[in-house]
Parts: C-alpha cells; structure tokens; sequence
C-alpha cells in the first residue's frame, strides 16, 4: 500500500487564501483539497503560513503574515486572548460571529443531515456580548509564593493568572481576586497536580444575575482548609451579595473538577436567581445555564415551536433541574421531565414548588429507558423536547419518538454536529423538520445552541 504523501511538507512556508471556519474557530485553507487548519486566521483572507503538523486527510500550520484582512477582522479586547483557551473568536466581530455560526449550523445540516431545503434563521445574538457568563470555575496555582488563578493556556495545564476576563461577570472577577488574595494571606497552599500536595484546587463562583446573590465553592484535596474561619469572617465582609460558601472535597489524583463530598461552610446551601418569571434554586453542582439572558431567548423559542394551547402532555426528556420542563409547564396541561442524575431531579422539584407549578413530574433515571416504560404505561406524549447533551440522542430514544409518533418534537441543541445527525433519523422515522433557530450563548466562543422544530408527517 502506498505512503500518503501531503502536498506541503512540515516547516513549509507557504502562501494561502482561507475558505471557512472550522467548528474549533481555526481558519482552513486548501492546498490540492488537502486542508491545513491555523488557528486567528478567517475566511476571506490571504496570508502565509508554517506548516506545523500533518496527519493523513489534514494539517496544522500556523500563521506568519496577513496579505489580506477580513473585513470582520477585530483587534481581541482582551490582553491575554492569545494565550488564554477559553474564547476563540474575539479577533472576529460580533456581526462576523454570528454569520460565521449560521453558516455552521447550514452546512452541517446539509452535509450530515442531507436536509438542504430546512429554513436556518439568522443567529438570535446578544445586544451586548461581553460580561455574560454567571458561573466561574478556575484552577489555582502558585508563582513566586502567592496564589494565582485563571484559565488553562491552550492546549496545555499551564495557569493563565487573571484578574478579568471579559466574558464573565464582573461579581465573579471580584470573587476571584478577594478569594486569592484572602487565602494567599491566610496560607493556603494551591493544590499540584505532579506532587498531589496542597489544599485549594479549584474556585467556583455563581452569581444569580437577577437577584444579585453570590456564591463560593472552594474545591479542595483535603477535608480541613487552614484558617477557615478568618477566611470566612474576611470574605463575608469583604463581598457583598455573599448567600453561600461551600466546600466540595476532591482527594483523587484526576483532572475531574468535583469530587463526592459537598458541605455547607457558611450561609445557605443554594442561592437563587430568575430566568424570565421562574425562580430557580441553584446549589454547588446544578447545572445551570452560564448565560441565562439567552436562556431565555432559547427557551422561548422551544415554547414558541411546542405551540402549547393548554390541554397538551408533554415529556421533557434530558431535563436538567426542570429549566426547560418549567417553561413548558406555563403552558402545558402536564410536563414530564426525566433526568439521569438523582441531584438534578431534586432540584427540578424542589423548582417547581418555588414556583407553585403542580403539573410537573420528574423521574429519575436515563430518558432511553424510562420514556419507552411511559410509552408502554400509555403515557403518549402530544409534544416531546429533548435538549440531549453534546454526544445528542441515544438511538434507543430516537427510536422510542418514532414509535411514540408525537406530534411535534422540539429539539435543543448544543452540538449543531449531532443535530443535523438525530435530525436525519427523526426525518427517516416519518418527521419533517419545519425550522431550525440558531441562538448564540456563548458569545467569543466557537459554540452555537439551535432550537428545531420538526412534526409528523400526515
């Protein structure tokens, strides 16, 4: 069998036009249809790479000079962009973004899905797309004595300290000063990975955007934190707004951010925070949505394609703490939600006693297996919404919805890849996708969430 040779050679300085944006935000161009992915290029523009690395179908290179600038080109707001991994598209403006992440959704609808005749609507984005995100979680480390914190430099586990970053809100920057400088001054030693010594190995900070509350969680390696009490006493008076400290115990040697054990330190074991008129209870390990102003839009728009009249069953399948199933139950006659993880469903409880909503139910366990047992139990549901995670459906549920025949389904999702790939089969099952709604809740980043609206065929 013969070598595979590339058309370029590792080191090559070559000159190139860019085509489009790869999922990952790295710019692609094509040199005889072998594609070389470099990262801070766009499409559009001309410019000379280094070849860095080759496998067998691509490469990576890296860029030397732009000839040519995009008109969508943007100098990066924030100083440490290029070292730090968590955005990957701030040299790329806000009307460039949302074109760019249309575009996404399109053609892998078309290309994985084989459905080129689906409406894709332009991106719901963001009035202003900086200072969004609600929860911070950041690794400590130690320099030179003092504590740092801050985000991992791409592609390795070396911290990038921060004092800001632009995509979080301002509350969790304060958080993440104080709570350095504090247990810095307090001897807190941050935890390291090859010694598998020291205390403090992550801080979370959650705000609730609406109400304003504030919570802490220091991740640890160890059950005691030295001086805790002054620390308290000290980040109590120090920040206003504080409901909650919490402390989560992580004795592993692993790169999982939380461990099993989770305990209370001071103050409350939730704070709360509103998205639209629904109140939610958010404890240390809820998910809950980073970007709830978009929540809302994404929601809204899963309520608008449910098209609910009052007198519909609806099962909410992947359902979290009951974010999704709560809009719906505004609506609906009777939501069911199911969930995979014991806390999660607590929590969708206890949310819909907040809010006084008594036609919610919420099971635990995987939506493969306790939807099918429903179905078979004659719980038919009129509309079903899955909002899966990244990996999409499991193809037990997909087979379930196509037995079941509701007749609209309403699909979240936060991975356009593995939509178009769900959406495909639901089409093959006897679906027709009518409309599919980007929405953008992760401004500065590659990722892009879509509602999709499908109905069974007559």
């Amino acid at each position: 069998m013969a070598k595979f040779q590339a058309p370029v050679q590792k080191n090559d300085y070559i000159d190139v036009t860019f085509e489009d944006l790869t999922h990952d935000g790295n710019g692609v161009a094509k040199v005889e249809g072998y594609p070389l992915f470099v990262p801070n290029a766009l499409p559009g523009e001309r410019g000379k790479i280094k070849v860095v690395k080759l496998n067998k179908g691509y490469g990576f290179g890296r860029l030397m000079e732009i000839y040519e600038e995009s008109e969508y080109r943007v100098q990066p707001e924030c100083p440490i962009y290029k070292e730090c991994g968590g955005c990957q598209l701030q040299h790329l403006s806000y009307k460039g973004q949302l074109i760019a992440k249309e575009k996404q959704v399109r053609d892998v609808l078309e290309r994985i899905g084989k459905l080129d005749n689906v409406v894709v609507h332009p991106v719901l984005g963001m009035d202003n797309p900086w200072r969004y995100r609600n929860k911070s979680q950041v690794p400590i480390g130690e320099r030179e004595g003092g504590l740092i914190g801050g985000f991992y430099q791409q592609r390795s586990h070396d911290i990038i300290d921060m004092d800001a970053c632009l995509i979080q809100h301002e509350q969790n920057d304060i958080v993440l000063r104080k709570v350095k400088e504090i247990c810095g001054k307090y001897g807190v030693r941050a935890y390291n990975e090859q010694t598998h010594k020291g205390t403090l190995r992550h801080v979370m900070a959650r705000n609730g955007q609406v109400t304003g509350e504030i919570m802490i969680v220091f991740i640890t390696r160890t059950q005691e934190i030295p001086n805790v009490k002054k620390i308290i006493q000290e980040i109590t008076k120090e920040i206003p707004g504080i409901k909650s400290i919490v402390q989560n115990i992580n004795s592993k040697r692993t790169n999982v951010i939380f461990g099993e054990e989770t305990k209370v330190l001071w103050g409350e074991d939730v704070i709360y925070d509103f998205i639209g008129d629904i109140k939610f209870a958010i404890s240390a390990r809820s998910f809950y949505q980073v970007n709830p102003e978009q929540t809302k839009v994404l929601y809204n728009k899963a309520l608008e394609y449910a098209d609910l009249s009052g007198e519909e069953s609806v099962i909410d399948a992947y359902c979290g703490i009951g974010t999704i199933s709560l809009f719906l139950a505004q609506k609906a006659k009777k939501v069911f939600g199911v969930e995979i993880v014991p806390e999660a469903i607590a929590d969708a409880k206890r949310n819909a006693e907040l809010n006084d909503m008594e036609n919610a139910e919420f099971a635990v366990g995987e939506a493969e297996t306790v939807i099918p047992k429903w179905y078979a139990q004659g719980n038919k549901a009129d509309v079903l919404v899955v909002d899966p995670p990244r990996k999409g459906c499991d193809q037990a549920l997909l087979d379930t919805i196509i037995k079941m025949k509701p007749k609209k389904v309403v699909y979240v999702s936060c991975n356009p890849a593995t939509l178009a790939r769900d959406l495909k089969i639901l089409e093959d099952g006897g679906y027709k996708t009518i409309e599919v709604q980007p929405v953008d809740m992760f401004p500065q980043t590659n990722h892009v969430e879509a509602v999709a609206r499908l109905e069974l065929k007559l």
